[in-house]
Formats: C-alpha cells, structure tokens, sequence
C-alpha cells in the first residue's frame, strides 16, 4: 500500500532540476519528462520513481513470461525497461554482435518513492514502508544544491566507417530488390572506451537541447540511460492501446520561411512518406495479435511534428482490448517496434543482425512503467546516451529506414543528422 501527499509547485523547471539531482543518490532512478510537448496522450508532465523494493533482472530467455508472473503478482507500480534482444525471446533469432555495455536484457523495479507532476501539482506516493520520510525528502529537493563535475571525455569512435556503411545499405537494397524484405532500419553505433561523464550534466544537457516528450534519466546501479527520445512505443489506457511510430525525418533551418518549407517538404516526400506507411501496416497487423475485432485504425497518418533538432512525420495507430487481455501479451505481440526493425519484421531482424557490427541492447529497446491497474507507457530508446560506469564504456547509435527509394549517401547523411545532439553534448 502507498500513502498518497499533495504539494503545489511553484516553478516547476526548477523544481525537476533539484529532484533529478536529488535523486541521483539512490541505486535505482527513472525519471521521465515530457517537457511539457504537446500531445494527445499523456496522464503526467514528469514521472521520477526511486529506490527498488523489489525488482527483476534477467536474459532473454522466458524474460516475458517472467516479466509476466513479476507484474501480476507485484499489482503496483513497475518501472525499467524491454531490451531490443528480447526478440530472441519471442522469436527464433540470436544476438552475437560485440556488446560493450553488457545491460540485462530485463530490467524492472518496484519503487519504494514516487514522484508525479502535472501542471504544478505534485503528488508524492511512498510505499507505507518509508511514508514517515515524505516531508523530510520533500524540504531535501527543495533545497538541493548542484554539485558541479567535470570529467574527460575520450574520443568518440565511429564502428562502422562511412565506405563500409554506403557498402552495408547497398547490401540491404539488394535484399530489398529481391523481395527479401520492403523496408530494413540499419543502424550504427559510436563509442568511447575508458572515459568518465557525470550521467547528471550529460543528461541535462541532451535534454537542453533537444526537450522531447520522451526524455529519459534512468540509472541501475552503475549503468545509465541519457534519453531525449521523441517516439512513443506503445501506451495502454484502460482498454484503448496506442502506437506512435516515427518514421520520415527532415533538418531544421534558424529561417522560419526555410524552416517551414523543410516541414512542407518532408509531408509530401514520396520516400519519407512510404517509410512511415509500411510501418504504420506492419504496426496494424501488431496491434491485431490482442485487438477486439475491427478495433485497430489508424488516427493520424503521417502527421508533421517540430521538435529543436529536427522535423518528423509520426502516425498513430490505436487499438481496443478485452479488459481480461495481459499487458504483457499486448507488449510481446508488438515487440521489437516496426519503426526499428522493417518490413516483413522477422526477416527484417534476420538482415540486419548480420550487418550490424553491434548488438543494440537497450538501444531500439523501450524504457516506461505499469501501473498498478495494468495500464503502461514506453517510449523508444533512439537518441540516447548510454553508459557503463564500472567499465566506463560509452555508447549511442543512429539509424535510418531504408527502402527501395533509399540513397545510401543521403542515409548516412541522416544519421549523422540524429547523431548531432549527442556529438554537441559529448564535445
């Protein structure tokens, strides 16, 4: 059981400063922020769950059946995250590409403290365990001062060279052209080996500049995800489930006229367009696997949305479910996400396991929670930072869809276009 407190927050930028570095002192922190974006769907401004009282970490070996029995016997709040290897889990697939942040492929906690913003009103939920140490911590966040830490960061290293990235997309192409598959996202990886970064200031400053609806700080231990996510995996509200893929990108220009005739540009782009068409299919038939008959439609279609960094063309696809159908069925039926694997999904996967150089990981994975009536919100982990503090390993990667229409010049150039807000916080 919780004991439920409400507070009025008067300047709420500040108040999630003092929180997130407050926070930062327990072993486990999700801290979710929309920055206040726009959107159809959303029930908080900012999520911060704190301190496990229970948890689950395994491989992907029966990890949905596991993450299955941990949520319905829990029946309260979970936070953590579905690595992208869970494919191995649900279909006849491996992973075997070098994995330099060695993450658990599962990993989910119970928090003893929770923190949830909506406009200026706060509410603070503590498990009865600990509900005598609410207005304590409440005067604490209040407070708080940060602490400033510089750190050295080594080089970032590129995986995959631009001549071998232009030679593994003509490779996808040829599979396209046989029909192999219609659509393949190819991604690729950047590191540092042996360098330090204050997970803290490295987040705040992606988020800075870039302010997503689906920002992330999420730390286990010694392991960190530094999200500015702008994509919404999967939601479910009482029985209604919604997919928000993103697919079709296009730059920003500091010129309004330029800038809105990029946008302009992108929603008629034939290209852009059919990348998000195939997933918004493949996201359909999905969303079948658990729908009550005739229930998936699809309310927008390659809509136009502005963010800091770029624009992008995002669909949304919504379902409805039998109340008695398990939350985790909904996400095992529809994971990895279309808008990171292709079209036919399966051998979409198959492909691109054997190009890529790097296993994903949480990368392409979905970080969000449950609650404790089974409803859940994740996000997809796509221009994020993440990083091993014990082996001090660094980690991001960027991908782009490819399609018959593809250029593997002009994709090469798009990656680097979503690599960009990483490259300006690492500098």
């Amino acid at each position: 059981m919780r004991t439920s407190i409400f507070k009025h927050i008067t300047n709420t930028k500040e108040f999630k400063y003092q929180l997130l570095n407050w926070s930062n002192q327990f072993r486990e922190v999700t801290f979710l922020d929309s920055n206040n974006y726009h959107q159809n769907y959303s029930s908080y401004d900012l999520i911060v769950a704190l301190d496990a009282f229970t948890s689950i970490k395994t491989d992907y070996v029966n990890a949905f059946e596991d993450l299955q029995q941990y949520q319905s016997h829990t029946k309260d709040w979970l936070f953590g995250y579905l690595s992208y290897d869970l494919k191995n889990d649900i279909e006849d697939l491996k992973s075997q590409n070098f994995d330099g942040l060695e993450f658990p492929d599962v990993y989910f906690f119970q928090p003893k403290k929770l923190f949830l913003l909506k406009g200026n009103e706060l509410e603070i939920q503590y498990l009865n365990m600990c509900d005598d140490e609410v207005e304590v911590d409440f005067n604490e966040i209040a407070n708080y001062k940060l602490l400033i830490r510089n750190y050295e960061l080594a080089e970032i290293q590129q995986r995959i060279s631009k001549q071998n990235y232009i030679s593994k997309v003509s490779k996808v192409l040829e599979h396209i052209h046989k029909g192999d598959i219609y659509e393949a996202n190819f991604c690729m990886e950047f590191f540092a080996n042996d360098t330090q970064i204050n997970p803290i200031e490295t987040y705040i400053k992606l988020n800075d500049i870039s302010e997503p609806p689906f920002a992330v700080y999420f730390k286990n231990d010694k392991q960190y995800l530094l999200s500015a996510s702008p994509e919404r995996y999967l939601r479910k509200e009482n029985t209604k489930v919604i997919s928000q893929p993103i697919k079709g990108t296009a730059k920003r220009n500091l010129d309004s006229i330029e800038d809105e005739k990029l946008k302009e540009e992108l929603g008629v782009n034939e290209k852009e367009r059919s990348e998000n068409i195939m997933i918004v299919d493949l996201v359909r038939n999905d969303l079948s696997h658990t729908a009550t008959k005739g229930s998936v439609k699809v309310e927008e279609l390659c809509g136009l949305y502005t963010f800091k960094q770029v624009h992008q063309m995002i669909s949304t696809i919504v379902s409805e479910v039998d109340f008695t159908t398990s939350p985790i069925e909904i996400l095992r039926t529809t994971f990895p996400m279309g808008s990171m694997t292709g079209a036919p999904k399966i051998s979409a996967m198959k492909i691109i396991e054997e190009l890529e150089e790097t296993k994903r990981g949480l990368y392409s994975g979905a970080v969000g929670y449950f609650t404790p009536n089974g409803d859940f919100d994740f996000n997809v982990v796509i221009r994020s930072i993440l990083y091993n503090e014990r082996n001090q390993y660094l980690s991001f990667s960027v991908g782009s869809a490819i399609t018959s229409l593809s250029n593997p010049e002009m994709e090469y150039e798009e990656c680097l276009l979503k690599a960009k807000a990483m490259f300006e916080v690492l500098k």
